[in-house]
């Protein structure tokens, strides 16, 4: 059985993950009026995911977080180029050059039911690929300007059923939406 392959986000208002430089400084401003005891569903997210794969930018953004945010859950990071794993983490991190498919393809052959995909590049591989089965964008009452999209080109339309929206006190939207696949 393939694994279900599932992104879990947030943009600003006009679409982008980051600046053009890497820098979510925004949405750390925008993270600090979150109440405490609030995660918008992440720990329930993440508590469902076998193996998190994300691009070298985004593993190396998560570097820079201080305590390593994922714990022990596997990590495999696409990148084409060699890799510097500090060794606090070397146990549950991987680093990959595998296309989407062969990952999701060998991930799932070792047991992985589901796959959380990370990062704006990686996750548009995925979409381009035909691998993505769910997203979950929240959406921050930002606007940026400029920066890293989201998403980028496909090669056909990519069609979503609408699963829920939900509204936030502190102003975030949260939409989640299931990639409709052709029969």
């Amino acid at each position: 059985m393939i694994a279900k392959t599932s992104v879990f986000i947030a943009t600003s208002l006009d679409g982008f993950i980051s600046r053009l430089d890497g820098s979510i400084d925004w949405l750390d401003r925008a993270n600090s009026l979150v109440p405490k005891s609030e995660d918008c569903g992440y720990a329930e997210f993440m508590a469902s995911i076998d193996v998190l794969v994300m691009g070298r930018n985004t593993f190396e953004l998560a570097l820079t977080f201080g305590e390593w945010p994922y714990q022990a859950t596997p990590v495999v990071v696409l990148s084409h180029r060699a890799l510097d794993i500090p060794d606090t983490i070397a146990t549950s991190v991987s680093l990959s050059q595998e296309s989407p498919s062969a990952l999701v393809t060998r991930l799932s052959g070792q047991g992985a039911k589901h796959l959380y995909i990370d990062g704006g590049k990686t996750i548009q591989s995925f979409l381009r690929a035909g691998l993505i089965d769910e997203l979950t964008i929240t959406i921050i009452p930002v606007l940026i300007g400029t920066g890293r999209p989201l998403f980028g080109s496909v090669p056909y339309d990519v069609q979503l059923a609408h699963l829920s929206t939900k509204a936030y006190d502190f102003g975030f939207v949260q939409h989640r939406y299931r990639v409709v696949k052709d029969a």
